[in-house]
């Protein structure tokens, strides 16, 4: 056979395994830029929780930095796991027990999903693992509200129930295509990619936690400074990058919705930092990296329900605004005396109910025109932040009710606090019996 002949052939088969390859099994369409973007957001999300272990571990005293970082890798281990075996079917099968939950054999341990692809050309497994990131990291979130002073055994079984108990139901019915909050209105509550799930869920949770926990010891009269505001800023870089997959992935697609969600993304967290280092340099004299890290989380926690839905103006005002009200809740927070460590609630609870309430007066005119089209000619901004204030008060009481039974009924065979005696000796040598920074005395 000749050289040109084989060409030829190698060429043709080169395109019989390019056209088979874009098929599953059951004939189904894999859209292989979609996809691509997918597992790449994937990667993204789960980039934000090791962001998130530097974020917090960087705030806390030495003595603690380990400690703190393992709750946020402690839960890629815990959650994953309960993902995979219930986690997934929770949150997307089929309604039961009268809404409240989902469930489908077929994913349970994701036995049924092996060839299946989504209508969006996306790989049911991958948008499977797209999700259990959203799951992971939202329980580590709570975790800064009682850092430094939580026990590591009831932490470990808190967030494994409170995914199962709260989470869960959260997400079905926001995001699952049955979900009541879905199906609120002509186009359901809005939350794009989760301010009302994962960062109102999570700041709420974590303000019933650190109540009940109590306060630190020496809190407040006593100074608590960062160990390494190094650290933290890292975090909040890893965590501003992983954001872009956080938000634009959860077009679950790769276009001009797509494009849409990272813009809003983008200028909202230099919206937010913007303002809040601002608003220091008027009220404090100085504008602190901190503030700046701080600022960027605001803005990017408030457009995360309204990436999809809103053009870089209000997102730009959306970061301003999450800004002002999330600095505002910090300065409340000594006055009121709780010890939320790392302002979970603050900037994650504040900034998620912002997002979530005042996207409504910055939604794009082409979405209240596709939603005033299926209401039949009678829907405004008013009807739709009548939807958006629901599911924010569904979601704070929902999370703080059940939040604080698992906390009352855990507290009763494991003592979610730590000892006065091991707080002091710190979370590093106390649960792991190692020191985060070699031979240095922790402090």
């Amino acid at each position: 056979m000749n050289t040109r002949w084989k060409r030829i052939l190698l060429l043709m088969s080169f395109l019989i395994l390019s056209i088979t390859g874009l098929f599953a099994s059951d004939g189904a369409i894999i859209d292989s830029g979609a996809t691509a973007w997918m597992l790449t957001s994937t990667a993204l999300v789960l980039l934000m929780i090791p962001g998130l272990a530097m974020f917090y571990g960087g705030l806390v005293r030495s003595k603690n930095v380990l400690g703190t970082i393992m709750h946020s890798f402690v839960a890629m281990g815990i959650i994953s796991i309960l993902w995979v075996i219930v986690g997934y079917s929770m949150c997307f099968g089929k309604s039961i027990l009268g809404g409240w939950i989902g469930w489908n054999n077929d994913y349970f341990f994701l036995k049924g999903i092996d060839s299946n692809v989504l209508d969006a050309g996306v790989p049911e497994y991958v948008f499977s693992m797209f999700q259990c990131k959203f799951a992971i990291i939202t329980p580590a979130l709570i975790a800064g509200a009682f850092a430094e002073r939580v026990n590591f055994k009831a932490y470990c079984i808190f967030i494994a129930l409170w995914s199962l108990l709260v989470y869960n139901p959260l997400c079905h019915w926001v995001w699952a295509s049955d979900g009541f909050l879905f199906n609120l209105g002509p186009k359901g509550a809005i939350d794009f990619a989760g301010g009302t799930v994962v960062h109102i869920s999570a700041g709420v949770s974590g303000l019933i936690a650190a109540l009940f926990i109590g306060s630190r010891r020496g809190y407040p009269y006593q100074v608590i400074r960062p160990n390494n505001l190094v650290i933290t800023m890292l975090g909040a870089g890893l965590l501003w990058v992983g954001w872009f997959g956080f938000n634009a992935g959860s077009s679950i697609s790769s276009g001009l919705s797509t494009a849409q969600a990272l813009i809003a993304t983008q200028v909202a967290a230099a919206s937010g930092a913007m303002t809040w280092i601002i608003i220091e340099s008027f009220h404090q004299g100085k504008s602190t990296a901190l503030g700046f890290a701080s600022g960027v989380l605001a803005g990017l926690v408030a457009v995360t329900p309204a990436a999809g839905v809103v053009q870089p103006y209000g997102a730009i005002a959306l970061g301003l605004i999450a800004s002002l009200t999330c600095y505002m809740s910090i300065q409340l927070k000594a006055k009121f005396g709780y010890d939320d460590s790392l302002d979970a609630f603050g900037i994650h609870g504040v900034g998620g109910i912002t997002g979530a309430i005042l996207l409504v007066f910055f939604i794009r005119p082409s979405w209240m025109s596709d939603a005033l089209s299926l209401a039949g000619g009678s829907w405004t901004i008013w009807n739709q932040l009548g939807i958006q204030a629901l599911a924010v008060i569904i979601a704070i009481v929902y999370a703080a009710v059940v939040t604080l039974v698992i906390i009352i009924t855990l507290n009763k065979f494991i003592k979610f606090k730590s000892l006065e005696d091991d707080e002091m000796a710190g979370l590093d040598r106390t649960y792991h019996g190692e020191r985060g920074y070699g031979m240095l005395n922790p402090s």
